[in-house]
């Protein structure tokens, strides 16, 4: 199974995603330096059931300085968000997970188990 994952090596949430992957194969990535692609961004949305703003990090400094809740709020596009989001690394949910099976964004241990795992 191919298995990659964005992370921030300051972030708590990600250390703990880390930990539940320990023994796994995966592809770690720098998601401030490297974030994801738009096609995998794109691809995200598709298993966020096309909600593009569940990509986003709203409790970040950034998305409050560049008051993207506002834009979102002013008729933002999927394609301006995804675009914004690509060029952004801070501004994506993390971490940023995806499987042959699926994705998800945030580290919920019993999504990640169903991914991984299939149960």
């Amino acid at each position: 199974m191919s298995l990659k994952v964005y992370a921030y090596k300051n972030c708590a949430t990600c250390q703990k995603a880390l930990k539940f992957l320990e023994g796994r194969t995966y592809e770690l990535l720098p998601i401030v330096e490297q974030p994801p692609s738009l096609a995998e961004l794109e691809q995200m949305v598709g298993y966020l059931d096309g909600d593009f703003r569940k990509l986003f990090n709203t409790s970040g400094q950034l998305y409050r300085e560049l008051k993207v809740a506002e834009q979102l709020k002013g008729g933002m596009t999927q394609q301006q968000a995804l675009e914004l989001l690509g060029g952004h690394g801070k501004l994506i949910k993390r971490p940023f997970l995806l499987s042959d099976a699926g994705g998800a964004v945030g580290f919920n241990e019993a999504r990640w188990r169903e991914l991984l795992e299939g149960r």
